[in-house]
């Protein structure tokens, strides 16, 4: 084999390595309006993005009550006129 040769299945090797690691890395899980989805694998639910971005829960249903008891712990902003 040539050098010009070799070097062209090094490059392709190359680019299906990277390919294949992309996609082993990726998961297909698409997000709710919350940034979260459901964890087939593994169970419960987790988010992405969002609020709650980085957490896990059991289900939707503990992610949507940690969202509401936030609202109402944080203090609401009063303007003095």
């Amino acid at each position: 084999m040539t050098f010009r040769r070799s070097l062209l299945w090094i490059v392709i090797a190359f680019v299906l390595v990277c390919a294949w690691t992309a996609f082993l890395y990726a998961h297909g899980g698409g997000l709710d309006a919350y940034g979260c989805h459901n964890n087939r694998k593994a169970g419960g639910y987790h988010c992405h993005r969002g609020p709650v971005a980085g957490q896990s829960f059991a289900s939707k249903e503990e992610m949507l009550k940690k969202l509401s008891a936030d609202k109402t712990d944080t203090p609401q902003k009063t303007t003095k006129r």
